[in-house]
Formats: C-alpha cells, structure tokens, sequence
C-alpha cells in the first residue's frame, strides 16, 4: 500500500481526492463489478454526470468510507478520468 494521497481523477487535476464513484460499464463488466474514480469537492459534481448519463454511476462515497468498507472486488482508477 502506498503512502501517497490519493488525488483526483478529472484530467490535469493534481488535488486530493475526496470521494469515490464506484461504475461499471454494464457492456464490459459484470454487473457485481466496480471500477472507482476518485474526485476532489470541485469535480465531483462533473465526474458523477459524466458517468451517470452513460448509465455507469453505481455509487458515491466518502473516500474514507471507501476506505473502511476496504472497497474488495473493485479496480481502483488513480490516473485521470480522461484515460478511461
């Protein structure tokens, strides 16, 4: 596990993320499936419509209650949402 803070994932964001959104994307991924981005209190907003008019949105949480259900069974997305 690494000591870094997690930061945000909307692109050329470099602060610390706050939240999680958990998706999939129902075509690619089983449906129990959760990719995560992170997002910080100014993109959270944008991430979340982003992925909610596609459909994928399943869930938004606090990173540290992210962090104390342990998140088991996702793939953690710590680059930029533009790489997804």
């Amino acid at each position: 596990m690494s000591d870094e803070t997690p930061i945000c994932s909307a692109k050329g964001c470099r602060a610390d993320a706050v939240w999680v959104l958990a998706w999939n994307n129902p075509k690619l991924h089983t449906p129990e499936r959760r990719k995560t981005w992170l997002a910080c209190d100014d993109h959270r907003e944008h991430l979340s419509q982003f992925l909610g008019v596609r459909g994928f949105l399943k869930d938004v949480v606090t990173l540290a209650e992210w962090e104390r259900n342990s998140g088991a069974g996702s793939d953690s997305g710590h680059g930029s949402a533009a790489d997804r």
